[in-house]
């Protein structure tokens, strides 16, 4: 079976596109604290609204951010998708290369425990 077929998802690809930049993982940090404004966190992260505005429609297209405006504030908060499909997904690579490390290690055990062949003694 090829892993990276079925693995393949729109969900997927979205999270770890989300997840692969400091700033959204900062913004993800921040909020497990408390929510905060788009005003906020731009300022926490020295941005301007813009920029934080599209960190926080990726986050939010992700699932890991809800949004709800009241008057003319945007506040911010973690959203109630969790990492459970992601996890799963890189605990069956870690299987794999635990696998691979685990064969290699048997390998490794037992070329040390096979008799080495006496040498001859160099000439000068």
């Amino acid at each position: 079976m090829n892993h990276m077929v079925q693995f393949q998802s729109p969900r997927l690809d979205a999270a770890f596109a989300a997840l692969s930049h400091a700033t959204r993982r900062g913004i993800l940090e921040r909020l497990g604290r408390t929510d905060a404004s788009i005003t906020e966190l731009a300022g926490r992260f020295d941005m301007t609204l813009t920029g934080m505005k599209k960190h926080i429609a990726i986050l939010e297209e992700a699932g890991f951010v809800v949004t709800r405006k009241a008057g003319r504030v945007r506040t911010c908060a973690l959203g109630p998708r969790g990492l459970e499909h992601e996890a799963a997904w890189i605990e069956r690579y870690r299987q794999l290369w635990q696998a691979r490390f685990d064969a290699l290690d048997t390998l490794v055990a037992d070329l040390q425990q096979t008799p080495s062949t006496p040498s001859r003694p160099t000439r000068k």
